[in-house]
C-alpha cells in the first residue's frame, strides 16, 4: 500500500473519507475518546481488513458507530433503559451492547458471530461529519496496532499504521482520551458495567435511577462485548481442524485447494476467508440440522498462520475446544 493519506477536516476531506469507506477502504478518524479505525460495518471484506491492518490476533466484537440514536433501532432491539441512556449520553463516550435485530445487515465479523452488537453515537465533530457523509454504520476499534497504546492524535495513528490503511481524517486531538464506557444488559434486563470508560459509573446510575451490576456479579458468559469477549459462537457439532478431507459423516469447511460443503475462500484469500468465517459456521450448523442422518462433526481445512490466518485459526481453535 502507498503512504496513508492525511485528510483535512474540511468539506473535501470529509467527502474523500466517506468515498474511501464506500469503496470498502479504511479511514482512521477522531472521536472524543480515541481515534477509531473505521470501515463499512456491512462489508465483511472491509471489516476483515481492519483486523489485518491492526494485526489483531482474534476476532473479537467491534463497536459500530452511528451518526444518531435513531439509527440504532435498525440494528438492535431497543429497550426503555437503552432509550434512557441514549437520551442522557448520546452523542458521547458510551457504548451499549444490545440484542441484534433480525435482518440487521451487519457483517458477522463485526459481532464475532454473537447475537448482540455494541453501538455508539460519538460526539466529536469529525466523527459526526464522517458518519453523516457516509450515511451508514461504521465498525471501528482503536486505530493502533493490536496491543499498542491507543491513539489520541493523527500523529499517533500514523506512527503505528502509516502505509497499512488508506487515510486518516485529522480532526484534531481527542478530548476524553480513554475508551468509551460499555454497558450491557443481563437476561433479566439489568444493566451491567462491562468496561469503565469515558462516562462515569455514577453518572450512569443517576440517569437510570438504579445501580449497575459489575460483570463479575453477572452470570458468567451471559454478556459479551468488545474488548471483553470470554466466549465465542461455536457450532453445535464437534470441530476437527487441519483436515484434508472429511471423514464419514462429517461436513467439510474448505479453504484454498481443499473444497468443502462450504469454502472460506476457494482462491486462498485470507481476507475473503475472514469475512466468510462466522456466516459459514452458522450455515453449517443450519445444514447439519436439516440433514438426515445428522452429521457427526465439521472438518476444517488447514488455514495458513500468516496475516489474518492467525486470527482465523484463533477463532477456529476456540470453536474446536472441548465443550464443558
Amino acid at each position: 500500500m502507498t503512504k496513508t493519506k492525511v485528510l483535512e477536516f474540511d468539506a473535501a476531506g470529509i467527502a474523500a473519507a466517506a468515498s474511501i469507506l464506500q469503496g470498502g477502504g479504511r479511514v482512521a478518524f477522531a472521536t472524543e475518546t480515541v481515534f477509531g479505525l473505521g470501515a463499512d460495518a456491512r462489508n465483511g471484506a472491509a471489516v476483515a481488513s481492519i483486523f489485518e491492518a491492526k494485526d489483531r490476533p482474534a476476532f473479537n466484537p467491534l463497536i459500530v458507530h452511528l451518526a444518531q440514536a435513531a439509527e440504532a433501532r435498525k440494528y438492535a432491539t431497543w429497550s426503555d433503559q437503552a432509550e434512557t441512556l441514549a437520551r442522557a449520553f448520546w452523542p458521547g463516550p458510551l457504548t451499549m451492547v444490545l440484542p441484534l435485530r433480525a435482518g440487521h445487515g451487519l457483517s458477522d465479523l463485526v459481532t464475532a458471530g454473537l447475537p448482540s452488537v455494541g453501538l455508539r453515537v460519538p460526539a466529536h465533530p469529525a466523527a459526526q461529519a464522517l458518519l453523516r457523509a457516509f450515511s451508514g454504520p461504521v465498525a471501528a476499534p482503536s486505530a493502533n496496532p493490536s496491543g499498542k497504546i491507543s491513539p489520541t492524535s493523527a500523529a499517533h495513528v500514523l506512527a503505528g499504521l502509516d502505509g497499512r490503511i488508506e487515510a486518516v481524517l485529522d480532526g484534531g486531538n481527542c478530548a476524553v482520551g480513554v475508551e468509551s464506557t460499555i454497558i450491557g444488559f443481563g437476561s433479566d434486563g439489568a444493566p451491567v458495567l462491562l468496561r469503565a470508560g469515558g462516562v462515569a459509573r455514577e453518572e450512569i446510575e443517576a440517569a437510570l435511577g438504579a445501580p449497575l451490576l459489575d460483570r463479575t456479579a453477572a452470570q458468567a458468559g451471559a454478556i459479551t462485548a468488545p474488548g471483553q469477549m470470554q466466549s465465542h459462537y461455536a457450532p453445535a457439532l464437534p470441530v476437527r481442524l487441519g483436515a484434508d478431507a472429511p471423514r464419514e459423516g462429517e461436513l467439510m469447511l474448505g479453504f484454498g485447494a481443499v473444497a468443502g460443503d462450504l469454502t472460506l475462500s476457494a482462491r486462498g484469500d485470507l481476507r475473503e476467508a475472514a469475512a466468510n468465517l462466522f456466516a459459514h459456521l452458522h450455515a453449517l450448523d443450519a445444514m447439519a440440522k436439516a440433514r438426515d442422518p445428522a452429521p457427526t462433526g465439521i472438518a476444517v481445512a488447514p488455514v495458513p498462520m500468516q496475516g489474518l490466518g492467525a486470527a482465523i485459526n484463533d477463532r477456529l481453535a476456540r470453536a474446536a475446544a472441548p465443550r464443558g
